[in-house]
């Protein structure tokens, strides 16, 4: 839960709002929840036959694995002869290839999420701000440098800083960050009961569900920012080789916690526009701009007043800002063991297999934070499109397509747990992500944006397999 909560709900409401134009965004939460449940079950599956570290890099090449391959097991991963087209080293390799561009861009979005809520404690940092369209042939995105940029870049460093200390244990930590973060949504909660109308949040504008072509491309944006909100159920899988009694624990964790957090999730934005007037939120312009990029810290001055609402907004925006900067923490944490793992395998650059006299990847480390540094200089709704469509088209598309392929290739693999109503879920995440792609403005330069990756990626891989298929003579 706290991987799937992290600083996504305190800085995606304006977004989500501004998708639809209005609190009938909250469709985009439901849907969202719907397709983040038909994923999970996908998950569920393949992470309970496959309990083993790296996740989707295991699934994927068992799944596109050759038939001459062996069939997985737990010990001996398949593989395939040196002269065969494997498709799932290949998938597997180009999963690792997008993490090391969708990876900063996750750690990014909570680094951008921090600036925002250090600049309702400082306004300063707000002000000098330079802000440019980059284009780059049909791709647009918008890019900023200032204060806030800074403190973002600082988040980064401070993380890095502190891993490079060996500082890996967090079970202290993330006791700390469960109390930090419950806390908060239960405070937004009792605030918006004792503090707000429940009929404001259920005020509509004109026309909010007529189904026109407006309402429909709305909406894929209303899901694609949920879906963002939504993503961490999955980590567990990542880690399969350390949990006990997988077959039981992961389906559980992954279930249990979309269930719960998107209880919260719909409980906290209820609770925020039930004091927060939404078309102010939509249509706040300049500084009323800049204040409402912390919604959470203008929600708490708005429901108890000039008197005591500052210092209150103050106070909720550094719990919000611990909140960012432990999921980065977290996040550069988990990500950075990812292609050192596929490195060790073989299958990635071999120098990040490289460890710290400490015991960590910090080459990995240092170019997955690198790249974060570098993506907090473009706005929070173009790093988190990106990030949602790489994942998309080059983890989740393929995981839905291949857990069917696998009920027909190795229908003997033990399955602890099988899908519910199968096969209807992944095909319900297909039509959904699929949705989510195609049914939002400007999604072509997403999709251009990723066929880069995947070209890069594709080109990277083939230059590798020839070099380990056809070494040079000594």
């Amino acid at each position: 839960m706290l991987d799937m909560i992290g600083v996504g709900p305190f800085i995606t409401l304006p977004l989500i709002l501004a998708a639809m134009g209005g609190p009938q965004a909250m469709l985009g939460w439901v849907l969202g929840a719907i397709l983040a449940l038909c994923d999970g079950l996908v998950w569920a599956e393949l992470g309970a036959a496959m309990p083993e570290a790296g996740g989707s890099y295991r699934f994927l090449r068992t799944i596109y694995a050759p038939k001459s391959a062996p069939r997985y097991s737990q010990t001996t991963p398949p593989r395939s002869p040196a002269d065969a087209w494997d498709a799932g080293r290949f998938l597997a390799f180009l999963f690792i290839f997008q993490l090391t561009v969708s990876a900063p861009l996750s750690v990014a979005s909570g680094c951008i999420g921090l600036g925002q809520y250090a600049a309702y404690i400082f306004p300063s940092l707000a002000g000098h701000t330079a802000a440019h369209t980059l284009h780059l042939g049909a791709y647009s995105a918008g890019v900023a440098a200032g204060p806030v940029t800074l403190v973002a870049i600082a988040a980064v460093l401070v993380a890095a800083a502190l891993l490079y200390r060996g500082l890996a244990s967090l079970r202290i930590a993330a006791a700390a960050m469960w109390c930090a973060v419950m806390g908060l949504i239960a405070w937004i909660m009792v605030t918006g009961l004792m503090h707000g109308h429940l009929s404001r949040a259920f005020t509509f504008p004109p026309g909010a569900f007529h189904l026109t072509p407006a309402f429909f491309t709305g909406l894929g944006s209303a899901m694609l920012i949920a879906t963002y909100d939504y993503w961490g159920y999955y980590n567990i899988t990542f880690l399969g080789s350390e949990v006990k009694d997988p077959a039981r624990t992961v389906p559980r964790a992954i279930l249990i916690s979309i269930a719960l957090v998107a209880a919260l999730y719909l409980a906290m934005n209820v609770s925020v526009l039930a004091v927060l007037p939404w078309q102010g939120i939509v249509g706040a312009h300049g500084p009323a701009a800049n204040a409402q990029r912390a919604v959470i810290s203008t929600f708490m001055e708005t429901a108890y007043g000039p008197r005591v609402g500052p210092t209150l907004g103050k106070l909720a925006a550094l719990l919000v800002m611990v909140t960012a900067f432990a999921g980065v923490f977290a996040l550069l944490l988990g990500y950075s063991r990812i292609p050192y793992a596929a490195a060790r395998d073989g299958n990635y650059f071999p120098v990040f297999a490289r460890l710290h006299p400490n015991g960590f990847p910090h080459i990995s480390l240092l170019v997955l934070g690198a790249a974060a540094i570098c993506f907090c200089f473009f706005s929070l709704a173009d790093v988190i499109s990106a990030l949602v469509v790489l994942r998309i088209l080059l983890q989740f598309l393929m995981q839905h397509i291949g857990v069917i392929r696998l009920r027909r290739t190795q229908p003997d693999m033990p399955r602890p747990f099988r899908i519910w109503l199968y096969p209807l879920p992944p095909l319900l995440a297909i039509l959904g992500f699929t949705y989510i792609l195609a049914e939002r403005p400007h999604f072509q330069r997403e999709i251009l944006g990723a066929a880069l990756v995947v070209a890069a990626g594709t080109l990277t891989y083939l230059a590798r397999e020839r070099i380990r298929t056809h070494p040079h003579p000594e």
